[in-house]
């Protein structure tokens, strides 16, 4: 089992990220707890030198599985379903920014609130046709460089569009790109799954990426979830890419990291 966390390389406002801060310090903490990768919150990708990137996670013996682009909705408000043209086009061109810096390090890109929420006086089905329409130009614009995107399906207090693993397999059809699967959590599975573990089966190899953090985001193994079965479920649809840890930093960054990949190893 590969494991990693996620690391911004900018001060961020999302609180799930642990790690924010001095990033060659951050990296070496990482490492020396034995991960095997760093998922990088990545607001823009042209505030990032991806040649130094590399060396500083590679010195340390990692790699980098994904980019999370959430903090371009959280900081910018950038949002492929914003009622204003210019927004909706400025978030795909962000999106679509990211290829080269994916490419560089074969990591998948995260499509997660950059999805945005539905404004006041549009249609869901509105918003979705804008979703499935900007998923289909960042697909187009990554093709031929191996690059995949991966859409998070998040629970409904931060979002009204894609919640459950079906709702995320119904935009894969609609979207129609060999190169856009899922990113399941086990934070958002926990609220708005009936069953973890069958949702798991019923996504099998359009898993293309996969958070961990228990049922009160904490670091797994502090609060309910019975990560045994999750992960046997996981390994059983031939998944074989990361465990990603995405959980609050508490009781603090430092001990959360540390706990998260005791727990996940040991079992």
């Amino acid at each position: 089992m590969k494991i990693s966390v996620v690391l911004s390389t900018h001060a961020a406002a999302f609180e799930a990220v642990a790690f924010k801060g001095d990033f060659a310090a951050n990296v070496a903490k990482i490492a020396g707890w034995g991960y095997d990768g760093v998922e990088l919150a990545v607001r823009d990708p042209s505030l990032v030198n991806a040649g130094d990137l590399e060396r500083v996670v590679a010195g340390n013996g990692l790699v980098v599985p994904a980019i999370g682009t959430g903090q371009a909705w959280g900081e910018e408000g950038l949002s492929f379903t914003s009622g204003d043209p210019a927004v909706r086009a400025a978030a795909i061109e962000r999106i679509s920014s990211h290829v080269p810096l994916a490419a560089h390090l074969d990591a998948i890109v995260i499509l997660g609130l950059i999805r945005g929420i539905t404004p006041e006086g549009q249609t869901h089905e509105q918003s979705m046709e804008y979703l499935v329409e900007a998923i289909q130009q960042c697909a187009a614009a990554a093709e031929g460089t191996g690059v995949r995107f991966a859409l998070e399906p998040m629970n409904r207090y931060e979002t009204d569009l894609i919640h459950t693993a079906a709702d995320g397999l119904e935009l894969i059809e609609r979207v129609a790109a060999d190169n856009f699967g899922l990113l399941l959590d086990t934070f958002h599975m926990n609220i708005e799954e009936p069953d973890i573990g069958e949702s798991i089966k019923k996504c099998g190899d359009r898993i293309f990426h996969f958070h961990v953090a228990d049922s009160n985001r904490w670091f797994p193994g502090a609060g309910h979830l019975d990560f045994v079965t999750i992960l046997d479920e996981l390994e059983e649809t031939g998944y074989g890419g990361f465990i990603s840890g995405e959980f609050m930093p508490l009781p603090d960054a430092d001990t959360a990291a540390e706990n998260g990949i005791g727990y996940l190893r040991n079992l």
